[in-house]
């Protein structure tokens, strides 16, 4: 059976979604959310991440080394830390939800069970893009900081953005449009209103007018082919 435009578009949110999520799994791994390269040192250059810094020199490779407490980490990466991770765990529920409620899935349930799920689904996307543009932005905010803070003497490396940022910003842009679209195919194709939670309501059945037998009163059904 091939898929109504609300089902397209529940697709398209799903594989934007999916393609987020990817994408910001791959910014909490790479260590590149911070570059530093070196004047005296050309050949010499610094990256540091969530979980770990790397120098990476020509001669001797990259060399790696994680971070041995997690309180002594700045603010802004402590926080990182924790809502990278929430993110995953919101935009993974997200998916398997969504992906449930398809209209094209085979999924056992109503209709409307399947369009509450797509709803849910695209919440949750929603608020894992939220979780990661937050942390990517205050991270990029803190450098931004530290790149232009005056007290500092210009004869100190400064750190500049690294590719991760970058890369999150996308996958945060692609986790609130995959969610979007999720919420508003629930909207598409409902005669009802934009509301899923009211689509159960069915009409009471039609009845005739009274009729008189005998002194007492009966209600006649009225059927449904019948033309007034």
């Amino acid at each position: 059976m091939a898929c109504s435009f609300r089902g397209r578009v529940q697709v398209g949110g799903l594989l934007l979604s999916i393609l987020g999520w990817v994408c910001s799994c791959v910014t909490t791994i790479l260590p590149q959310w911070k570059t530093l390269s070196l004047d005296l040192n050309e050949m010499e250059t610094w990256i540091s991440g969530l979980w770990e810094a790397c120098v990476s020199q020509e001669e001797a490779g990259t060399v790696c080394k994680a971070f041995e407490s997690f309180l002594s980490l700045p603010q802004e990466l402590q926080v990182a830390r924790i809502l990278m991770v929430a993110s995953h765990g919101l935009g993974l529920l997200g998916l398997l939800l969504s992906g449930c409620g398809l209209e094209c899935s085979r999924f056992c349930g109503s209709r409307v069970f399947q369009m509450r799920l797509c709803l849910l689904g695209g919440t949750l996307e929603a608020s894992a893009s939220v979780t990661t543009l937050f942390p990517v932005s205050w991270v990029a905010y803190a450098t931004l900081q530290d790149f232009w803070d005056d007290s500092i003497p210009e004869i100190v490396p400064r750190w500049e953005f690294g590719d991760a940022l970058f890369l999150g910003w996308a996958a945060g842009l692609f986790l609130a449009l995959g969610g979007l679209l999720l919420i508003l195919s629930t909207c598409l194709g409902n005669e009802d209103g934009c509301s899923p939670w009211m689509a159960e309501a069915t009409a009471p059945p039609a009845y005739a007018p009274t009729e008189e037998f005998g002194g007492s009163f009966h209600l006649t059904p009225r059927l449904m082919n019948q033309v007034i």
